[in-house]
């Protein structure tokens, strides 16, 4: 079942991508999904399809371009790549939190020349935030920015950096060295083939195996003046603002997972036989379908409010923080008794739900984890 409402009408050009992001995961992502999750290799060999269908430019605006299209149909596009492909989704859904970052904060002659090019698989982005010592507590973050003619040297270490291994350009955070600002950061534009970067592949990851995961080494790299994003000092806003509705990407990865396994679950309880009648006949198994199915409505619920905030410029950290939360942690919960249906069967990598069982758990730790998000609900609700 699609994300969209079923009350809910989008427009025709909306329908269409939707429709197609699904034929194409179904039809083409699905076995090479499955097979990155065997090999550890990585999306990028389908960026081009991806670029050649407008997946890699949803968010950029129509003038440069891009697609400029809503952010409900942003969410629903995701939620149709993640029932087929989760690593698809999330290399998508960063690429273009990237994009959404640069059409706000980004400036003069850079400003339009990234714009004007990031459909293109040539200028694959990757948002690069996290240290080995600094997850949640962003403020922890070491890589440092010195000022020098003409721009900034950058010293660092960045790590869990997705697309990272083949980006090209990488929206980094830094600390600006000597400030004596209350709020020494910088959001910088980092070209991925200048002198001195070094990228480590992360391997061995639980699931999402097809999406790039990297440490990322900063040796003295050299950034442009014109590649500050806002002003100095920014650098934590420009992030966390990127981050914000990056969250709704993250939620509706979720439910196209939990999606998924639901689909899953139902064919198996239909098919499945023992005591000679199907298992879907039992209490136990019909109430584990019933409880997923009523939870992965709530969760599109959810996404589609933060999505709708989001597009009309109105987006409180709590929607998208609900949506994160409740998203993610359902689609752990479905997957879990997707498991638990197929029993033995779903113990092993031939089954979906395995695989699927995995790829859920990163959703509720990455861009923010869920202990993070009741933290942000709660702190904003006490505002209020």
């Amino acid at each position: 079942m699609p994300l969209i409402p079923s009350e809910t009408s989008v427009t025709q050009d909306d329908a269409l991508l939707i429709e197609g992001a699904r034929e194409f995961a179904r039809i083409e992502l699905l076995a090479l999904d499955r097979a990155w999750d065997q090999d550890e290799s990585s999306v990028v060999e389908v960026l081009p399809k991806l670029a050649e269908m407008g997946f890699l430019n949803l968010l950029g605006p129509q003038e440069f371009g891009g697609l400029g299209i809503s952010y409900r149909a942003y969410a629903a596009i995701l939620h149709e790549l993640a029932r087929w492909s989760p690593s698809t989704c999330v290399t998508v859904a960063v690429h273009n939190m990237v994009v959404r970052i640069l059409d706000h904060r980004a400036r003069g002659e850079a400003r339009e020349r990234w714009l004007s090019s990031w459909g293109s698989e040539e200028s694959f982005g990757a948002f690069a935030i996290s240290e080995a010592g600094a997850g949640s507590d962003t403020k922890a973050i070491k890589t440092q920015a010195v000022e020098v003619d003409g721009g900034f040297r950058v010293q660092g270490e960045k790590m869990w950096v997705t697309n990272g291994m083949s980006a090209r350009w990488l929206l980094t955070l830094t600390r600006l060295k000597e400030s004596r600002d209350k709020e020494p950061w910088c959001a910088l534009m980092i070209d991925g083939h200048s002198p001195g970067i070094e990228r480590t592949k992360i391997k061995g990851k639980m699931g999402i195996r097809g999406s790039e995961t990297a440490v990322i080494h900063l040796n003295d790299v050299f950034v442009p003046d014109g590649h500050l994003l806002g002003q100095r000092g920014q650098g934590l806003e420009v992030c966390l603002e990127g981050l914000n509705g990056g969250r709704i990407g993250i939620a509706a990865q979720a439910t196209g997972i939990a999606e998924a396994c639901l689909e899953e679950m139902i064919r198996y309880a239909k098919t499945r036989e023992q005591f000679g009648r199907p298992i879907g006949a039992f209490q136990a198994v019909a109430e584990m379908i019933a409880v997923s199915a009523v939870e992965l409505d709530a969760a599109k619920l959810l996404v589609w409010r933060a999505a709708t905030q989001a597009d009309a410029d109105n987006l409180e950290r709590t929607a998208s923080s609900m949506a994160k939360l409740f998203a993610s942690e359902c689609a752990n919960q479905i997957a879990y008794r997707a498991v638990q249906v197929h029993g033995g069967t779903g113990y092993v990598n031939e089954c979906r739900v395995e695989q699927l069982y995995r790829d859920a758990r990163i959703t509720s730790i990455y861009e923010g984890t869920s202990e993070v998000q009741r933290f942000v609900i709660a702190r904003e609700l006490g505002r209020t």
